[in-house]
């Protein structure tokens, strides 16, 4: 690979020596970047950014914790898990104030009290300080706010040790590259994984956003374990909201959370992984623009729905039924749900955008 000065001043190079100015030796080519020094490739996530991702995440643990629950007490494969919009709310704003607390680590002498002491501590007081401050605003009454149980204690305590050695280390390895095309309209990047380069439009090659790299960095985007993670999660935000909202209008005030089940995570998580493919392929291989595609999304989207409920269903799984709505079929799809469908597609488009430019860079 040419080094990251190629374009410096200089000598020219003489052709057929890949190293080195004219006259020097070949060992004196510029070594590539090493993994700590990968993250000047791209700043730290927003803060937007970040918010949005603790309360899908927020979400994601509400669900797994409250369907193990639930199904210890009754044995159900449906799996369903609970939460609400509030409590996204509640993840984003408490996880980002202990993401300040999580950087102040260095300051500690001690890691083996940050990780074990400190930090669950804080932890453990700040959620169960924000989820009592919820209860009461939803109940309206200091009865319905009792203290949690050791039980509650303890899981908070796990879920603590989970966020500062695991959740927290690997997230704040993002990086979010901004574009760089007018800086380097000469540098044709990769195409998405999956596609062919990029066709030329207008007499301009398309490039995915946020394609443009800086020199002797990369520029993939997440990988496919990430991206599939991320989509999952994100079905359950989509679930719990929608639900939720579904709720309140057919119970009023009595609606207080949404649900969804765990098997919606595989669902959605490999549905919206292949329709980004369709999203790389269709528009920057062939520039179909955004009606042309959704369509072809709606296709598969329907279709996806109704394999997964078929074998669902056989199994005693399917947590869904739409016998009741009119234009279904066979209770697995209903066209009731086109307009949702074509919004979620249209959007995640966008999310596919906003994912291309976000890196994930380890460090030592």
């Amino acid at each position: 690979m040419a080094s990251s000065d190629a374009h410096s001043e200089g000598p020219a190079r003489r052709p057929g020596a890949p190293g080195g100015r004219a006259g020097q030796p070949a060992s004196r080519r510029p070594e590539p970047l090493s993994t700590a020094e990968a993250p000047a490739a791209g700043a730290a996530l927003p803060a937007w950014m970040r918010l949005y991702f603790y309360g899908m995440h927020g979400i994601t643990v509400d669900v797994l914790v409250s369907s193990a629950r639930r199904f210890v007490r009754s044995p159900d494969l449906r799996m369903l898990g609970f939460s609400s919009p509030y409590r996204c709310l509640l993840h984003a704003l408490t996880h980002f104030a202990l993401e300040k607390v999580y950087l102040q680590k260095r300051l500690c002498p001690s890691a083996f009290l940050f990780n074990f002491l400190l930090y669950p501590s804080a932890h453990v007081g700040l959620q169960t300080l924000a989820s009592r401050a919820l209860l009461f605003s939803l109940a309206g009454r200091p009865g319905d706010t009792a203290a949690p149980g050791a039980l509650d204690l303890v899981l908070q305590y796990v879920l603590a040790l989970y966020h500062c050695q695991v959740f927290l280390k690997r997230f704040l390895c993002l990086r979010y590259g901004q574009q760089q095309q007018q800086q380097q309209q000469l540098d044709v990047p990769p195409a998405p994984p999956g596609t062919r380069p990029p066709a030329a439009v207008s007499g301009r090659a398309r490039r995915p956003p946020g394609a443009g790299r800086a020199r002797g960095a990369s520029s993939r985007g997440l990988p496919d374990l990430l991206r599939f993670l991320f989509f999952g999660m994100h079905g359950f935000l989509d679930e719990i909201f929608f639900t939720f909202f579904f709720n309140v209008l057919g119970q009023g005030d009595q609606a207080t959370s949404g649900h969804t089940s765990l098997w919606s995570f595989l669902m959605y998580g490999s549905c919206s992984f292949v329709v980004e493919k369709l999203y790389f392929h269709l528009h920057y291989g062939r520039g179909w623009g955004t009606w042309r595609r959704v369509p072809i999304y709606v296709i598969f989207i329907y279709t996806w729905e109704f394999s997964w409920g078929l074998g669902l269903r056989t199994c005693g799984a399917c947590s869904w039924d739409y016998s009741h709505y009119p234009l279904n079929f066979m209770g697995l799809i209903t066209l009731m749900y086109l307009p949702g469908w074509i919004f979620l597609s249209v959007y995640q488009d966008l999310l596919s955008n906003v994912l291309w430019r976000v890196q994930y860079v380890p460090t030592n």
